[in-house]
């Protein structure tokens, strides 16, 4: 564990209340389906997470529809959400799950109508948009299997709402049909990043935790994940405990853009805060590590702007990657460095070839709720 800083950080999703502790346009869906150093080795499984580069099926998503969480920020939220759920259904289809019909109507409306169709599903409610973190975690066994597991999603360790929130992964198994497992650790998708190849990065802060795991060692959680995720070789960093809601998930901070490739985040200059500071562990780690087939990891900075308030998540590595198409923040425009865009899409370009860049405006799941585009999805693949 680490100590706390003295001031505290209010951003990434800190600003919520916590409360209790072709044209085919937008479709409606009730349930179907049958309810059914750091660095260290471990044996991988059958089923593993595959690379997120690889082809979807489509993505998943999360209607924000809470005032005792959102209040005054639910109409920007909702039109950050639909603007980006229109735009990843340029590439692939959509699945929404929303808190009821009510909820599911107004999305249908400010969604609007799209290239690939995004289904809102009703019957799989929700408390929160955060489907990076909630939601299931797919599974590919490279012969036509698919199934899925969850992560006991807690609220971040029981820092907001989330008795609705808790039950989403298990549900979207049972929708689609798919063997659920539970696994045996509390903690969210975005905090482990893969690269489908058997390398898994987290940031200790928000696994070694007691507010998700006590009792448990980083040896035993880290024996666990690699099994659920079906890789073989784990690189911790330190994180930032209890100055964020998430405990510094490292999903802001690094990301493959295929095995032995990373993009990793480096903050403005006058950024010497504690995320800076473990972003700079990032690039010192990788810098000097090798990934689970020995390569050593090709690594690509991605330059931020400096942030315009303390909830801002100025980062450009928590994009989605779908069928086709990288989609990321204008977080330079947003912080009235638009520059800064133009070198970061140039860079995404040369990254992913073949695939548009698409860098989108998205005021306040950036601005005031402190989280990004990765957090708020969840790819499907094909089996």
């Amino acid at each position: 564990m680490h100590e706390m800083e003295n001031t505290k950080k209010y951003s990434r999703r800190d600003f919520v209340k916590l409360a209790s502790a072709g044209v085919t346009g937008v479709a409606m869906s009730g349930m179907t389906g049958n309810v059914l150093a750091q660095i260290t080795t471990a044996t991988s499984g059958i089923y593993f997470v595959p690379d997120e580069n690889l082809p979807h099926t489509r993505t998943w998503m999360a209607w924000p529809s809470s005032t005792s969480i959102w209040g005054s920020l639910l109409t920007g939220i909702q039109a950050d959400i639909a603007l980006l759920a229109r735009t990843i259904a340029k590439y692939e289809p959509v699945y929404m799950v929303a808190n009821g019909s009510s909820n599911a109507s107004v999305a249908k409306s400010k969604i609007g109508t799209t290239v690939f169709p995004v289904t809102i599903i009703p019957t799989i409610p929700n408390d929160d948009c955060w489907m990076r973190d909630l939601g299931a975690i797919f599974r590919k066994d490279g012969a036509g299997g698919l199934n899925c597991f969850g992560l006991n999603f807690n609220g971040w360790g029981n820092k907001q709402t989330h008795a609705k929130d808790a039950l989403v992964a298990k549900s979207m198994a049972s929708y689609l049909g798919l063997n659920f497992t539970a696994s045996t650790v509390v903690g969210e998708g975005g905090g482990v990043v893969e690269d489908g190849d058997g390398t898994l990065l987290a940031n200790e802060s928000c696994w070694v935790n007691s507010n998700r795991n006590p009792g448990m060692s980083r040896n035993q959680i880290e024996a666990e994940l690699l099994k659920q995720y079906g890789a073989s070789k784990m690189i911790w960093c330190k994180g930032v405990i209890g100055q964020d809601i998430t405990d510094d998930h490292c999903d802001a901070t690094v990301q493959f853009t295929q095995p032995g490739t990373v993009v990793v985040h480096v903050p403005d200059p006058s950024n010497t805060d504690a995320f800076a500071a473990n972003a700079a562990q990032w690039l010192q780690t990788l810098s000097t590590s090798t990934d689970a087939k020995g390569r050593a990891f090709n690594i690509i900075k991605l330059q931020a702007p400096k942030a315009t308030s303390k909830t801002m998540l100025a980062s450009y590595i928590n994009y989605c990657v779908t069928n086709n198409a990288v989609i990321n923040v204008a977080i330079g425009a947003i912080c009235n460095d638009p520059a800064k865009d133009v070198t970061v899409k140039a860079q995404l370009a040369a990254a992913y070839p073949g695939r548009t860049v698409e860098m989108l405006k998205l005021p306040t799941l950036y601005g005031q709720g402190g989280g990004g585009i990765h957090c708020v999805t969840q790819q499907q693949p094909i089996p």
